[in-house]
């Protein structure tokens, strides 16, 4: 798993790449709360995400309801495949904002 961090207006781009498991999601974890901490609005980027299991979830979950104790925006980008599958199994496609480019979360960098 990889993450790039890039900056559009006032809004974290945050990229990942790869599988979000047990392995990587503490990593995963670190660096959204760590951008969740900077009070800046998040977009998480999954469209390069090929396998994420229920640990990568808990993670994406924890970093919403932190962002939303923060008044924040916080967004999931382009989930595809397997991971657009186990986010609406689990029916989180009702929780969370789902967007499919940076140009649909300009009202989050307000």
């Amino acid at each position: 798993m990889t993450s790039t961090v890039t900056t559009s207006g006032k809004l974290h781009i945050l990229a990942l790449q790869g599988e979000i498991d047990m392995h990587s999601s503490p990593a995963v974890r670190q660096v959204i709360l760590d951008l969740v901490k900077k009070k800046v609005p998040l977009a998480v980027d999954l469209s390069q995400v090929k396998y994420m299991d229920s640990s990568g979830v808990a993670t994406l979950v924890e970093g919403l309801q932190n962002s939303k104790k923060l008044g924040q925006g916080f967004v999931l980008m382009s989930p595809v495949g397997s991971v657009l599958g186990v986010i609406k199994l689990a029916r989180l496609d009702k929780v969370f904002r789902i967007v499919t480019n940076v140009s649909e979360c300009a009202d989050l960098a307000l």
